[in-house]
């Protein structure tokens, strides 16, 4: 190099430097007691589809030892972010925070195809956001589906046009909704009998078009349980889509607006349906760690944040899961954990309490239960084959429990796992339900 030249750094490489938690960076002892809890890694065994591969190349990048190229990205987003990896990690990394980091620097610097960059300004930009817009598109999937559009694309073989894993992702959707959750039984309720507390409603965005009947289904068992419930109705969007996107900046607006939004509802805990809302919600005082504006109230919101099994069987009342109907012999379930609340708000073990609290119900615990089904947000619609692979092998286990419900606790999930039943034949004599919904089906009547 002559004298008085500078040498030019990587524009990836100075937004990483930027972004990346040094801390953690730092603290990842190379022990590999995060080897055998991640899922890629266990499909393909290589070092870099590991959590400790992932941060020694993103520490190789910030130390100027590498530069980040295609396949450097390509690693970032080949991640699931389903965080198994944590609760394994005797340093205690904070492992997902890291990846958002890097996928936050990797899309600042990104310059997309124009298709993609107008898909993604879309979503994360002009829908996600808007929980009207939301509803909207609601109306406009129901229309799909009820209007006899739907059948004439698969009649006519439209729908070859689309990906398979689109395709198949279409032929499981649930029946769309154009009115949430608040619009069709209103946004107060009370509790039934002495009141323990009073609760407020995530409703989610998805959560609200596409699982409506859940929404409601968590209003009724929270109320039988003793909790006065309110749904304030200018929430919106969690943001989770958002930061696992690499939109960090619109996930801390979003939840910008669901702080005071829930903040001015007074209420002593937030509720959350969903195992990937819940996730991000929880971990709002760390996405604003840096705002002094928003960083007291985000740690207000955060320490409020419970999934309702948590809440049932922590401060609810018990409730009466003895239906009706005589059962002949037991129904077999089964249930596959969502990754985020497992992993994030660490609730395993409360969803399990309820199962086992219904009357002529046998639960069997799966094996690998905890291990990423592969839908991970958006990741089986991103990343298709990795996704399908790790499903393929999940069934395996689905299969041998012999269960007539396969339950969990968030919608991604339910949809992968309603996918996977399809996919291998299982569809008439399984059957993929949210937890909330199987619960509510059992309640004494």
């Amino acid at each position: 190099m002559a004298k008085g030249q500078t040498q030019q750094v990587n524009p990836l490489t100075e937004k990483l430097r930027l972004r990346l938690d040094e801390d953690q960076l730092t603290n990842c002892m190379r022990c590999g007691f995060c080897l055998p809890a991640c899922p890629t890694f266990a499909e393909t065994g290589l070092e870099a589809e590991s959590p400790r591969g992932r941060i020694a190349l993103m520490k190789a990048v910030t130390d100027g030892i590498m530069v980040p190229d295609q396949a450097f990205e390509d690693q970032m987003n080949h991640c699931l972010g389903c965080r198994a990896c944590e609760p394994a990690c005797p340093a205690g990394v904070k492992y997902g925070q890291l990846i958002e980091q890097a996928r936050d620097a990797i899309e600042d610097h990104k310059e997309h195809k124009p298709m993609v960059k107008v898909t993604r300004h879309a979503a994360f930009k002009t829908v996600f956001p808007h929980q009207n817009r939301m509803k909207w598109l609601g109306r406009g999937l129901k229309f799909y589906q009820k209007s006899g559009l739907r059948s004439v694309a698969h009649a006519t073989g439209a729908m070859k046009l689309f990906p398979k894993h689109l395709r198949d992702m279409e032929k499981i959707l649930p029946d769309a909704s154009g009115r949430g959750v608040a619009e069709l039984i209103g946004d107060h309720h009370p509790a039934k009998g002495e009141k323990i507390a009073t609760v407020a409603l995530f409703r989610g965005c998805i959560m609200d078009v596409l699982f409506t009947e859940t929404n409601i289904h968590t209003v009724e068992l929270l109320t039988e349980a003793g909790f006065e419930v309110v749904i304030p109705r200018e929430q919106n969007c969690c943001g989770a889509l958002l930061t696992h996107s690499g939109e960090a900046e619109g996930a801390r607006e979003l939840a910008r607006r669901n702080i005071k939004t829930f903040k001015d509802a007074g209420v002593d805990y937030i509720v959350s349906n969903a195992g990937g809302c819940g996730a991000l919600l929880v971990e709002y005082d760390h996405l604003l760690h840096e705002d002094p504006q928003w960083r007291d109230d985000a740690v207000w919101f955060a320490e409020r944040v419970i999934d309702i099994s948590e809440l049932l069987v922590r401060a609810g009342r018990k409730l009466d899961f003895s239906p009706n109907s005589d059962r002949k012999k037991p129904v077999r379930i089964t249930y596959q954990d969502s990754c985020h609340l497992r992993n994030v708000m660490r609730s395993a073990d409360a969803p399990r309490q309820l199962m086992r609290q219904v009357e002529g119900a046998q639960f069997i615990e799966m094996k690998n239960a905890d291990r990423c089904c592969g839908s991970a947000g958006i990741y089986n619609i991103t990343q298709p084959a990795m996704a399908g692979q790790i499903l393929d092998h999940k069934m395996g286990h689905v299969e041998a429990t012999e269960a007539s419900y396969l339950l969990t606790s968030n919608p991604g999930c339910l949809l992968q796992m309603k996918h996977g039943i399809e996919e291998h034949g299982l569809s008439g004599q399984m059957k993929a339900v949210h937890i909330v919904d199987f619960l509510h089906g059992q309640l004494k009547k």
